[in-house]
């Protein structure tokens, strides 16, 4: 294993101090429990949106943190859920009488380490509300989650949902936002290489030099089928296939297109498969009205891209083309 660390046991201290150093002008980082905050937080009279997860898919959660997004992240070991201590604390540093949302992926541990810090925060007098989001189409089971998986829709529900926030909405209404968010997003994964986790030193699965994990999950469990290696245009329409058929999207709709890098798929290869699905939009009817190209959710080094898309209405345009500022997506300010 080759990777730019000290100590397995140090490299998510390590990289938020740099995270601080980088951007302190965002961000403010403690330490002991570890947690990312907004700088100028709490902010009187606004609702608080937190999130978190495991370390190593950054820029999420860290990276969004800042006006217009989240006002903290939670980052836990490299793919392991931060405990509810840590949780808690993002809570006191940001929430005030408008309350706070948190937005928690779809695995066991952070849905159960979530709700628990929400619970000792309404044992405090906190209204704090919390809201799954589950927008993998891969799988309807996993070995890392019950239901199906949070992925790449996060990004966009924690922009819109910070917009709303940013706006001066109020908590009910952040939360009906983000659960109709939630609704109208789906995503899907695959993995032309495994990631390394630095604890283990190892590749965490093993895969061909032909073979494709289609339907990967973001810590690198098991996808849907392992196919064999196929030219850019199918891959990708079989992609859009999963995605498409799922909610299902259908002709007339107007999308945000997402199209991810999983962390070791470079620019060149993510803008291609991203080209290739606005054409392949454009001929099923299906209108891509807003787009992110590039690594908002990741896996480590893994080579291989995702797909997400998001059915678009007048409110949702608004929120995404909204201000925003953290260390990793900006516009309008």
């Amino acid at each position: 294993m080759k990777k730019i660390i000290n100590d397995p046991a140090t490299v998510v201290a390590e990289s938020l101090r740099g995270l601080a150093a980088a951007h302190a002008d965002l961000v403010r980082v403690e330490y002991d429990p570890d947690h990312v905050v907004r700088v100028g937080a709490p902010i009187a009279d606004k609702v608080a949106l937190i999130s978190g997860g495991g370390s190593g898919h950054e820029p999420l959660h860290t990276g969004f943190v800042g006006a217009g997004m989240l006002d903290a992240a939670v980052p836990g070991p490299v793919f392991t859920s931060p405990t509810p201590d840590a949780v808690q604390a993002a809570i006191a540093a940001t929430t005030g009488e408008a309350g706070a949302l948190l937005v928690v992926k779809n695995y066991t541990g952070d849905v159960l380490n979530f709700e628990t810090a929400a619970e000792l925060a309404a044992a405090e007098g906190l209204d704090v509300r919390t809201v799954v989001i589950d927008d993998d189409v891969a799988v309807a089971d996993s070995t890392f989650t019950a239901g199906r998986r949070g992925v790449g829709g996060t990004v966009l529900l924690e922009k819109l949902a910070g917009a709303a926030a940013a706006r001066g909405d109020a908590l009910d209404d952040v939360e009906s936002l983000a659960r109709k968010v939630v609704g109208q997003v789906r995503s899907i994964g695959v993995a032309l290489s495994p990631p390394t986790v630095p604890h283990a030193g190892e590749p965490s699965f093993d895969l061909g030099a032909q073979e494709i994990e289609f339907g990967i999950g973001i810590h690198g469990e098991p996808g849907r089928e392992r196919i064999s290696a196929e030219p850019a245009d199918a891959l990708v329409e079989r992609m859009l296939d999963a995605v498409t058929g799922d909610l299902p999207f259908a002709e007339g709709d107007e999308v945000l297109l997402m199209t991810n890098s999983m962390g070791g798929t470079p620019p060149m290869e993510t803008y291609l498969a991203h080209g290739i699905a606005e054409r392949l939009l454009a001929e099923r009817g299906i209108r891509v009205t807003r787009r992110l190209v590039g690594p908002y959710i990741t896996s480590l080094e893994m080579q291989g891209i995702s797909v997400t898309l998001l059915r678009m209405d007048d409110e949702l345009t608004q929120l995404w083309d909204a201000p925003v500022h953290t260390a990793a997506l900006r516009w309008g300010i």
